[in-house]
């Protein structure tokens, strides 16, 4: 477990925009969503899917953030912005958070699982050699694009979205958090 703890220690997510081809075949990313579909999820009630978005599905989705971006205004959003992600990507996975009709298992720890899935993917991902970048965006969180470009339910949310691709290698790494600083242990 060694190998898997220095993973951990280095990983590094690759920017989205400087993502290419080649992107995982099909074969190789259903490997990537098995994996991260074992992610913890308590009452076994799956609250959340995936939408894989190949290059022309980005592409089309890219127009629409733009048009819904303009539409919105420069106050609330650059165009560009909103849709760079999907203009310029090579494969995507939207992680969708969906949540289950459960008392036991309240919506908020159902949505933290949605989000342990995008890390997990994340991570299968990197692990496995590829490249690839966790995004969400202000378009992932505009009802109008979520309902017309990813015909989400409306209960429905975007907990993320995974770029999949090839990335260099190597990546400098940045600062990271003082875990010293962000701990309070209680001995009581």
């Amino acid at each position: 477990m060694t190998d898997a703890l220095t993973f951990l220690k280095t990983r590094r997510s690759r920017p989205a925009k400087i993502l290419t081809a080649p992107v995982p075949d099909r074969e190789a990313l259903e490997a990537l969503l098995c994996s991260a579909a074992r992610t913890p999820d308590h009452g076994k009630l799956e609250p959340w899917r995936f939408i894989v978005l190949e290059q022309a599905a980005l592409r089309r989705l890219g127009a629409l953030a733009r048009e819904l971006a303009q539409t919105a205004g420069p106050e609330v959003v650059d165009p560009d912005k909103a849709s760079q992600q999907f203009e310029n990507g090579q494969l995507a996975v939207v992680v969708v958070a969906s949540p289950k009709p459960c008392d036991r298992f309240p919506q908020i720890e159902q949505t933290y699982s949605a989000g342990a899935v995008c890390l997990a993917l994340l991570n299968a991902a990197l692990a496995s050699g590829w490249g690839a970048n966790w995004l969400s965006g202000w378009a992932s969180h505009n009802r109008d694009f979520c309902t017309e470009a990813l015909a989400l339910a409306p209960h429905e949310t975007v907990a993320g979205i995974v770029h999949i691709g090839t990335g260099p290698v190597q990546m400098p790494d940045r600062p990271r958090p003082d875990v010293t600083a962000l701990t309070h242990w209680l001995h009581e």
